[in-house]
């Protein structure tokens, strides 16, 4: 069953109620990508892949005319440089994605990529529930909510102990 992973704009750039900017990247083989890698890198819009792509042929098959090596073999040599960008292809548009500030949200297993939107959205959205419409929410990573509100317990912050030092040892510098 394929894996697919979910991504997403920063908060900065696009609120994360925006679902139809999520991107959702099929890991494994892409056919397409082995058999016209260029013109693959090009429809997926993975501009420096692509000039890397180019270098790189360029490169390797000028190295390997130098060193004499058959025109037979540079074929077969090319073709198994073709394989990898079918099986990395995945990895580049991720990596593309990963420079222009998107986040990995999910990791989703479905048959297709309709399948996986939907299992995406379906835990996403009961995920998501209580938070989209929470005014008080704080972003996860945030320090913890202390809400000013009178007769609630976790309003205000406990109190600090009396040395001021929370653990097994008492006094700074103590023996242990």
């Amino acid at each position: 069953m394929p894996v697919y992973t979910v991504h997403a704009p920063t908060p900065g750039g696009v609120d994360l109620r925006a679902t139809d900017k999520f991107v959702f990247v099929r890991d494994g083989f892409h056919f397409w990508a082995m058999v016209f890698g260029p013109i693959w890198l090009l429809w997926n819009r993975l501009w420096l892949a692509l000039i890397g792509w180019i270098v790189f042929f360029a490169a390797f098959d000028a190295g390997l005319s130098s060193l004499g090596v058959g025109r037979r073999s540079i074929f077969f040599a090319n073709i198994i440089v073709a394989v990898l960008m079918g099986f990395e292809a995945s990895s580049l548009r991720r990596w593309t994605l990963s420079r222009g500030n998107w986040r990995q949200l999910d990791v989703v297993l479905a048959d297709n990529e309709d399948t996986a939107e939907r299992r995406f959205f379906e835990r996403w959205s009961k995920s998501q529930r209580g938070i989209v419409h929470d005014r008080w929410a704080v972003e996860r990573g945030g320090p913890p909510p202390t809400r000013n509100m009178p007769g609630q317990p976790f309003s205000n912050p406990p109190p600090m102990p009396a040395g001021g030092i929370i653990g097994l040892f008492p006094e700074p510098g103590g023996s242990r």
